[in-house]
Parts: structure tokens; C-alpha cells; sequence
């Protein structure tokens, strides 16, 4: 991977290391990296790390499995006075959403809504995204926004400045209780579960807000701008309403759709914004990554920065064993990075201008690095069991379905910048003493991806 120069401490705690310092990518023998090959117009042999996570959440129980969470999505707030106070926000689907410090500890529960009189949906909150400073209604705030999946609605938490000092009380709702469903025509469209599912949020130059949110079993997106509500609220309103393909044609001019289950098309989930271009990156599960960026007159520029490795394979749904069944050969138009489902994107941006995009490559449990730029593959990690920052055991990452990223110094333990990643198999002792599957969120200092190089230490 390419250098990627750690940013000075801006917040609270001892200062960065004298010197510039570059981060490069760990280099572990090739044994210890799952079978990659290189790609088209790759000249160099993957690289490749395996990294562990120093702190992890509480575990949290799927619901499927009779509990009442299922961990998520994970964004970051960074404190501007004091970086150990910055905070974790997970979504924890009908769990609602959590708020935690940096060393794991819950601070705060948000229990999603119950539903209204004459519905039959609960809350289910699937993705969050944070920013920060963003200025609506005359105020200036820092916010978390989530995509309630249950009720197809955007919800709105003003965060407190104080960060994780504020305790259980981080997170307000401040959310417009007018605010109609993003989706759905009428409640009996809501209860359909065409609704919110991804979510990404952006500031613009202006300080306003705006929210890009996929449609669950949908290629439909909706780009939304959050305005001023009564009393102090905050919703939303549409900006706009586009649509990924859902089928594709192949080099020898037949058309290829992937394999859903009957009535559903192919949805997208992993969504980010990259503010350095106004451009949106938005994982479709069972095809790859987006580059989306509007243009004048409601258009949009659409570029596949990468396919999942079964993009073009012919498949049908099988009502027998309700799985997809390949029905054909494989025509050899895939990627080689992502393991359908391509999943959770975060965006990382060095103080030099270079970025790159992460993504989970959730089928083999990996994660992929691409140059903002160029698109070009730069790298690829995973997370393995290792001893956590108290001494204790901190499992891998599984099946991650999302990702959040700073190259920024987040408090003492994270100068150099942190990732925070959804792990879907939490295999800790809580977990396994209460016998349920378990999902959570890992914190990993980012040095333990890109490893700290000291060009020059005068």
C-alpha cells in the first residue's frame, strides 16, 4: 500500500512522536494471506496484513438467535478538546443504537421505537453515520444519523460536546416526529420492508447535511438533505432519487442479472462519503462498489470500482434448499477482491490528499483497500484473535458488514489514527457463556494495519 502519513494530535493527550512518520502496509509472509490473485493491469503481487484488535465492545445477542441486538454498524465521533473522550456509536438493529468510549465500555442505550398505533413494524436501525459541525436551523451540531429500517425513516441524535464524559446522556433524540417514510407511500408499505437500509452521510461546504440511504431488496437510493424541524427537531427532505442497475451486460453481449430470492432485487448496504470530491461509494451486495458523483441537471456519473468474484455467474433461485444454484460457467468477468457480499465502506484521507477506500469483503471475512483516486486495489487485511489492550484475549472479525476509519489521533490510545469494524461472530467468553450468537464492534489501532515508519526523526 502506498504511504499513508499519520496526521499530527489535534485532540487531548500526550503529542505524536517527534519526526514525520509514514505508514505502510504490514508485510507478512504470503502463506499467511488467504489465495488472492493479482488483477487486470496489476504488475505486483498482492500485499497483504493480519492485524488484531486492541479493544472490543460487549457482545451483542442476535435476535434471530432469541436475543434482542444484532450488532451492525459502527461510526466514530471525534472529541475536539479531549480525544479520550470520543466515542463509538453501533447500530444494534432491533436493539436500537449504543454508545461507547473508547475502551469498549457502554455508555449509552437508545431502545428503537415501538410501533405506532396501527402498524405492525418496530424500530430496526440498521447503518449510522456522524458529523460533525454540521449547522441547521441556526444552530451548529454534531450528529449521528441512523437509517431506521423498521420504520423506513431517517432518525437524528444531537451528540453531546462532552463526549464520553456526558455518560448516558451522549445522544438526544432530536428527530423531527412529522417526519414521513423515506420509501413507503403508506404504512402498508412499510410493513412490506421495502425500506431504509444503508446509510451514509455527508457535510457540504455550507454546513448543511446531506444523507444518501438505500432501499432494503431494492437497487433504489434516495438522497436526502436534513432541514430544521418544529421545536427544534430535525428531519429531512428528498433531493433526489436514483437507481443502481440491476442487470448487466457481458462482453459476449448477453445479459446477467445476480440471483435474489424471488420478488427482490439486487439491494445495496455498505455506503460512504468522500468529502474530498462530493462522491458517494455504495457497495450493491451481490455485484461490487460504486463510485456515484451528481452532476448538474439530476445526472449521475456511475463507475463499478470493483465486482464481487461471482459477478456474471449464472445462478438460479432454488426453492428446495432456498439458496441460489449455479447454472452455467462461470464467463470469467469477476473480481478477485470481494467475496460477495461486498459490504461495509469507510473513506481514509491522509493529510497529504491521498485517500483510499476500505471494504469488507464479507463471504471471506476480508477486507480490501482501493486508491480514491484511481480506483486501483492498493492492499488487502483481515482481523485475527490476539490480546487485547488490557491484557485480555480480543477475538477476529467475521463477516463484517461495516466500517468506520480516521487517520486522525482519537485520545492516548489511538495516535496514529483508528479503525473501528463490525465483527459478525463475536466468540468472546461473554458470548460463549451465554450460548447465543453474538456480534459487537472491534477497535483497531490503525498502526496495527499500517505499520509506523520513522523517515525522519530530527
Amino acid at each position: 500500500m502506498p504511504a499513508l502519513p499519520s496526521g499530527r494530535r489535534s485532540c487531548g493527550g500526550a503529542t505524536a512522536a517527534a519526526g514525520a512518520l509514514a505508514l505502510t502496509l504490514f508485510a507478512v509472509p504470503a502463506a499467511a494471506a488467504p489465495p488472492a490473485t493479482t488483477g487486470p493491469g496489476e504488475d505486483t503481487a498482492p500485499r497483504w496484513a493480519t492485524a488484531t484488535a486492541a479493544v472490543e465492545t460487549p457482545p451483542a445477542f442476535d435476535d434471530e438467535a432469541g436475543g434482542d441486538a444484532d450488532a451492525d454498524d459502527p461510526a466514530l465521533w471525534i472529541s475536539p478538546t479531549d480525544g479520550d473522550r470520543s466515542l463509538v456509536l453501533g447500530t444494534l438493529k432491533n436493539g436500537g443504537l449504543a454508545a461507547y468510549g473508547l475502551d469498549g465500555r457502554l455508555l449509552q442505550h437508545v431502545a428503537a421505537p415501538p410501533a405506532p398505533a396501527g402498524a405492525s413494524e418496530a424500530g430496526r436501525f440498521n447503518n449510522v453515520d456522524v458529523v460533525q459541525g454540521a449547522r441547521i436551523g441556526g444552530r451548529t451540531l454534531d450528529l449521528a444519523v441512523v437509517s431506521d429500517r423498521g420504520r423506513d425513516r431517517i432518525r437524528v441524535y444531537a451528540i453531546d460536546p462532552r463526549g464520553a464524559a456526558a455518560g448516558a446522556a451522549v445522544l438526544t433524540d432530536v428527530t423531527d416526529p412529522g417526519a414521513a417514510p423515506v420509501f413507503s407511500a403508506s404504512e402498508a408499505q412499510v410493513d412490506e420492508q421495502a425500506t431504509a437500509y444503508g446509510l451514509a452521510a455527508g457535510l457540504g461546504a455550507d454546513g448543511g447535511v446531506q444523507v444518501l440511504t438505500t432501499r432494503r431488496h431494492s437497487t433504489d437510493l434516495a438522497v436526502l438533505r436534513l432541514v430544521a424541524g418544529p421545536g427544534g427537531t430535525i428531519g429531512y427532505r428528498q433531493q433526489d432519487r436514483i437507481a443502481l442497475p440491476s442487470a448487466f451486460e457481458l462482453p459476449d453481449g448477453t445479459s446477467w442479472s445476480p440471483c435474489e430470492e424471488p420478488g427482490e432485487g439486487p439491494q445495496a448496504e455498505g455506503s460512504t462519503f468522500d468529502p474530498a470530491t462530493g462522491a458517494w461509494y455504495v457497495a450493491q451486495e451481490d455485484v461490487g462498489i460504486w463510485r456515484l458523483v451528481p452532476g448538474d441537471g439530476g445526472t449521475w456519473t456511475r463507475t463499478l470500482v470493483d465486482r464481487v468474484r461471482d459477478y456474471g455467474v449464472p445462478a438460479a433461485w432454488d426453492e428446495a434448499s432456498e439458496s441460489c444454484v449455479v447454472t452455467g460457467t462461470d464467463p470469467g468477468e469477476g473480481g478477485t477482491r470481494l467475496t460477495a457480499d461486498a459490504e461495509g465502506l469507510t473513506v481514509a484521507h491522509a493529510p497529504d490528499g491521498t485517500g483510499y477506500l476500505l471494504a469488507s469483503s464479507q463471504g471471506d471475512s476480508t477486507f480490501a483497500v482501493y486508491e480514491l483516486g484511481s480506483g486501483r486495489y492498493a492492499a488487502g487485511f483481515a482481523i485475527a484473535d490476539g490480546p487485547g489492550s488490557g491484557g485480555g484475549a480480543v477475538d477476529g472479525v467475521q463477516h463484517s458488514d461495516g466500517a468506520t476509519v480516521t487517520t486522525r489521533a482519537v485520545g492516548s490510545a489511538y495516535p496514529y489514527g483508528l479503525l473501528v469494524l463490525h465483527d459478525g461472530e463475536d466468540t468472546g467468553e461473554a458470548a460463549a457463556d451465554a450460548g447465543r450468537t453474538a456480534t459487537g464492534f472491534k477497535l483497531v489501532p490503525l498502526e496495527r494495519v499500517v505499520r509506523p515508519l520513522v523517515l525522519d526523526a530530527r
